[in-house]
């Protein structure tokens, strides 16, 4: 049995990555929730989670002694354990171009990371407009990422065909550009209205919505007093 260890479902972009993956393919995890303190530098959070990953960050996954404590590490070793699921699109163009698009996502956008934190409760859309209208890094990040799903193969399908490892990828940003209500294109809200319609995108959002959790220094729109 897999050991995920995840924080807050509503804050937690990383977490939320293998969570899909696990869920959308039907194997079998034990998930275990180490939730973010309200207060920045209280709580027991960090000790917690250095229990059990000396790097101190989540996701983590346990499978039989062995731990892995990078998200796309992770979905790697998921894909090479459950080679029959085709975590990543069978035809080897499309597996390719996935773990590209993954990879900039793992390493990139940052400019929407940092000004767009993830937080699906929030309706943060007076935010999202006067973000928009103030970094133009922000808005080449959207750019690109637009870019990269115009070109999923079917207008009506996922990034590389059939769900996998790349759109569980892109669904924080999904959740992002809903909370922040960022202007986009007809052709990316077709790709979020077929994702947010995904079984497992609906479960964790479903769980995000009904947590209770206060996490101060998480809620972005505080600095901009609204």
């Amino acid at each position: 049995m897999y050991q995920l260890y995840i924080a807050n479902k509503n804050y937690s972009s990383w977490s939320m990555r293998p969570w899909l993956v696990l869920k959308a393919f039907d194997i079998p995890f034990e998930e275990i929730m180490l939730p973010f303190p309200s207060e920045r530098d209280t709580g027991t959070f960090k000790q917690d989670v250095l229990a059990i990953n000396p790097n101190g960050k989540v996701p983590a996954l346990i499978h039989d002694g062995l731990l892995l404590w990078d998200s796309l590490a992770i979905c790697e070793y998921l894909a090479e354990q459950h080679p029959a699921q085709n975590l990543w699109p069978k035809d080897s163009q499309q597996r390719a171009r996935a773990r590209c698009i993954s990879a900039e996502m793992h390493s990139g956008f940052s400019h929407l990371r940092n000004a767009c934190g993830m937080n699906i409760r929030a309706n943060l859309a007076d935010v999202g407009k006067r973000l928009w209208q103030e970094n133009a890094e922000l808005q080449q990040d959207v750019a690109r990422i637009e870019q990269i799903w115009s070109e999923r193969p079917e207008a009506q399908g996922f990034l590389c065909g059939e769900f996998s490892i790349a759109d569980a990828f892109y669904a924080p940003v999904v959740t992002r550009l809903i909370t922040y209500a960022l202007p986009l294109s007809d052709a990316t809200q077709q790709y979020m209205d077929t994702m947010i319609q995904h079984p497992a995108m609906k479960a964790w959002v479903a769980a995000a919505l009904q947590e209770k959790a206060w996490v101060n220094y998480l809620e972005s729109y505080q600095q901009y007093g609204l």
